[in-house]
């Protein structure tokens, strides 16, 4: 699908890793480019005529995302540099000063060291406890068990929408509606499902929400934090200086600019919120149903495929999302990756940003296959080729 929008692909390459980070369109490619070579200014500093196209295509992205993402209101969008960004942000902008010791937050085994780290920190810092959600025998979070979580002191839930690994899409509707019975608030990591399905923050009605502009086909070094308007309005800024306030003198005085322009001090990213915008338009043309279904086609295919070889290990094989974790029985996982890489097939190999999954799948280190909507049954047609044959000398797990 498309494939002929991606320069990448005029060479000889199968990428398979696009959970790590998806290929770029040329519509994106050239956004960013114009922006370098026609109006390469910076934003909200000028009163020139290309400061203030800069101003107007930056002010743009934030109202596609806006729509892109179903929120209420452009104020609710700030940029950031990516889902970890985003996610620190929530965690010591907000929540940092929402909990207090004793609090309990509710994360699973199965996240990416994003969603994991900061909480660890915030746990040494003011006495929260971090408890997990306890995942089903295919590995995946069921309203069963998140009921079965949930205490009288739970006050957060924050858990990956498709989580990187496990690749399992998780019913975040209705652990919200869930959730808001009980008073607990929502943070839903969207790095995994952004760029393969419609994602509707007031459907699911999660309070917070962050994602990455790469694994959406979009340009590295920017991402978007979402919060509900009054839940961004009480979030406090972690890093201070220029464009995010409006007055300050040698007393110490100051005055702050107001949401979303807090959170976003010093120069931003400005070609890469050019370039979201231009991602956000080419996905929206394409239509994320669209895209959706396409992939589920491919991830069908792929699991027929790949049951037809024994060697093959899968261990999430009822996961709705693209993305596959397997090895193959007697060759470790990088070595399988080296392999593959003779012959030009792109895939992930290790524990993935999520080293405590091992105690749940029992083995630290996996090869991951992720798929994207330009990417093809040929293509997995090769994959399986090459790993009914792999001549090489390996290393016993």
């Amino acid at each position: 699908m498309n494939r002929e929008d991606f320069p990448m692909l005029k060479q000889n390459l199968i990428y398979f890793d696009n959970g790590a980070t998806s290929l770029k369109p040329q519509q994106v490619i050239d956004s960013i480019v114009d922006y370098y070579q026609n109006y390469s200014a910076n934003a909200h500093r000028g009163d020139y005529d290309i400061s203030l196209k800069v101003d107007s295509n930056y002010e743009l992205t934030r109202i596609l995302v806006k729509e892109f993402i179903h929120a209420n209101s452009s104020k609710e969008i700030a940029f950031t540099s990516g889902t970890t960004d985003s996610l620190n942000k929530i965690i010591f902008g907000y929540f940092r000063y929402y909990l207090k010791a004793g609090d309990e937050v509710l994360l699973t085994r199965s996240e990416h060291a994003s969603n994991l780290l900061p909480w660890f920190e915030l746990q040494d810092q003011i006495g929260i406890r971090v408890r997990y959600i306890e995942l089903d025998q295919s590995h995946r979070v069921t309203m069963e068990k998140v009921k079965e979580a949930i205490t009288p002191k739970t006050k957060v839930i924050s858990i990956a929408h498709i989580t990187n690994v496990v690749g399992d899409i998780r019913p975040m509707k209705e652990i919200t509606k869930y959730a808001h019975e009980h008073g607990i608030l929502v943070v839903a990591d969207a790095a995994q499902s952004i760029g393969h399905m419609k994602v509707d923050v007031q459907d699911l009605d999660v309070d917070f929400l962050a994602f990455s502009a790469h694994k959406m086909c979009g340009p590295t070094g920017i991402g978007v934090l979402y919060a509900k308007e009054n839940l961004l309005t009480d979030t406090k800024p972690i890093i201070f200086g220029g464009g995010m306030n409006a007055s300050f003198d040698t007393d110490g005085t100051r005055i702050y600019s107001e949401i979303p322009t807090l959170l976003e001090a010093g120069t931003p990213n400005i070609a890469g919120v050019i370039g979201l915008g231009a991602t956000i338009s080419y996905l929206t043309k394409i239509g994320m149903e669209k895209i959706e279904q396409y992939e589920q086609e491919l991830k069908q295919y792929l699991m027929k495929e790949l049951k037809k070889i024994p060697e093959v290990i899968v261990y999430n094989e009822e996961s709705e999302s693209g993305i596959v974790a397997m090895n193959y029985n007697g060759i470790f996982s990088q070595d399988l990756a080296i392999y593959l890489n003779k012959y030009h097939i792109c895939v992930r190999s290790g524990s993935h940003c999520a080293k405590i999954l091992k105690d749940e799948i029992g083995i630290k280190n996996t090869t991951r296959i992720s798929l994207s909507f330009y990417n093809t049954k040929e293509e997995i047609d090769q994959l399986v080729m090459a790993l009914k044959n792999p001549n090489i000398k390996i290393d016993i797990i």
